[in-house]
């Protein structure tokens, strides 16, 4: 039974898993996207305390 024999088989899955951890993620890193978020406001300001008319 040929499909038994790992010989061919390994080296199609070593070279197919150098494709994937060498060059796909670069490729995937320098990706650009549309629609980067802006910072709203880095100083984060302190809430008001609530005046409550029974104290």
């Amino acid at each position: 039974m040929p499909q038994l024999n790992p010989h061919p088989w390994f080296i199609i899955l070593m070279f197919s898993w150098m494709i994937f951890l060498s060059i796909l993620p670069k490729k995937i890193m320098h990706h650009l996207f549309n629609d980067n978020p802006t910072p709203k406001n880095v100083k984060k300001t302190k809430p008001e305390s609530w005046n409550w008319p029974w104290t």
